[in-house]
């Protein structure tokens, strides 16, 4: 009998952490898409429930409320392929309506990447880019192909977009977003 009710707790613990690393790690209600970039639709709200809360303490991300700030992640191609710090990568598309956007490169363990030149974002305001539009490359190596985010090692690679009191039809619904496209420049092991 003892041995059935420790088994039954035991279960139950497993599953109960389990279940919840999963709801935190790869989010749950309140994750919207946008192609493939995830949002949190209450990140930085306080509205949030304990498992946004802790899927944003997890990405390291000090966020601000939905009507100031709206993030984008992205951890996947356009095809579905995991995104990886050894391959080029185009990311195209026209400019988020917002007052102010960025794209940054962080390696999978969501630091940022090394670089000497302490490139780490393209913005709206980066040299290089057409007005109206997002255009740049991301990969070990420059790329003459417009601007670059250096992401040097042999980690995987997220993307992480913020728009800066982004446009009515982005803070009406965060998957109103035109999404930005992420293409693999050349096959990728």
């Amino acid at each position: 009998m003892f041995a059935a009710r420790l088994w039954f707790c035991l279960s139950a613990l497993v599953f109960g952490l389990g279940s919840a690393w999963c709801v935190v790690r790869y989010g749950g209600s309140g994750t919207v898409a946008a192609g493939t970039w995830q949002s949190q639709v209450l990140a930085g709200s306080v509205h949030a429930d304990p498992y946004t809360r802790a899927r944003v303490a997890l990405g390291g991300l000090l966020a601000l409320g939905p009507e100031e700030t709206v993030y984008y992640v992205a951890s996947t191609d356009d095809s579905g392929k995991p995104l990886s710090a050894r391959c080029h990568y185009r990311v195209t598309g026209p400019a988020p309506v917002a007052r102010w956007w960025s794209v940054t490169a962080y390696a999978d363990d969501r630091f940022l990447f090394a670089d000497p030149q302490h490139r780490y974002s393209i913005n709206n305001a980066s040299p290089g880019l057409l007005p109206g539009q997002v255009m740049l490359v991301t990969g070990p190596t420059p790329s003459a192909a417009g601007p670059w985010l250096p992401t040097p090692g042999n980690s995987g690679l997220l993307l992480v977009l913020r728009l800066y009191q982004p446009g009515p039809a982005v803070r009406a619904s965060v998957a109103a977003l035109t999404p930005l496209r992420i293409q693999a420049e050349e096959a990728c092991p």
